[in-house]
């Protein structure tokens, strides 16, 4: 019997999940409204509040898969061998991460975890493209005076700098590949 609501209780969150999705492809992640998402799915308001803590639970869900998704793209990519290489294959990722100011801040918000009971889909993804990109640097010809790791993690920072700066009136009319370009020269080949 507890297989049976298993499989229901999976259903209900494909559900759940599928017209999350649909709300957002329609109008956008800041249009999704629980209200919209439990009417599109057929089910109760308390219902959603079963399967997500919140909207923003959601939204870690689902733009967590989406960065693992770019994630995939990016680790199935040889090592780049250049600056403007390695800036333009994070591109398409860091395109995502900041396609709307809403999207951008909920990654801000869930990129961390206070706790290990915290880790999220969103921080779990800031922890793998540190493995990814410290894999690529082990294949690269930047600088070897530091561990991959630490390089990746000051990939990622200014990768984050970049992208906090498109929503910035002042410092925005540096494209964000350009500006990351500068940051990873300045960080990975210092002496160049």
């Amino acid at each position: 019997m507890a297989r049976a609501v298993q499989q229901r209780t999976l259903k209900t969150r494909a559900k759940l999940l599928a017209a999350a999705s649909e709300v957002i492809s329609e109008g956008g992640y800041e249009a999704l409204r629980v209200e919209e998402v439990v009417l599109r799915a057929g089910v109760a308001k308390g219902t959603f509040f079963a399967h997500f803590k919140d909207k923003d639970a959601l939204m870690d869900l689902l733009i967590g898969t989406e960065i693992d998704r770019y994630l995939d793209e990016i680790d199935a990519r040889p090592a780049p061998q250049t600056i403007t290489q390695m800036a333009a294959a994070l591109m398409p990722m860091l395109t995502f991460m900041s396609c709307e100011r809403y999207v951008f801040d909920v990654i801000l918000r869930y990129s961390g975890a206070a706790a290990n009971a915290d880790v999220g889909p969103i921080a779990q993804t800031f922890g793998r493209q540190i493995e990814v990109v410290a894999t690529w640097l082990t294949e690269t010809p930047f600088r070897k005076d530091i561990s991959p790791e630490l390089q990746a993690e000051g990939v990622q920072a200014f990768a984050v700098q970049a992208l906090s700066l498109v929503f910035c009136g002042i410092h925005n009319s540096i494209s964000p590949q350009e500006r990351l370009e500068a940051y990873l020269r300045a960080w990975l080949t210092p002496h160049a």
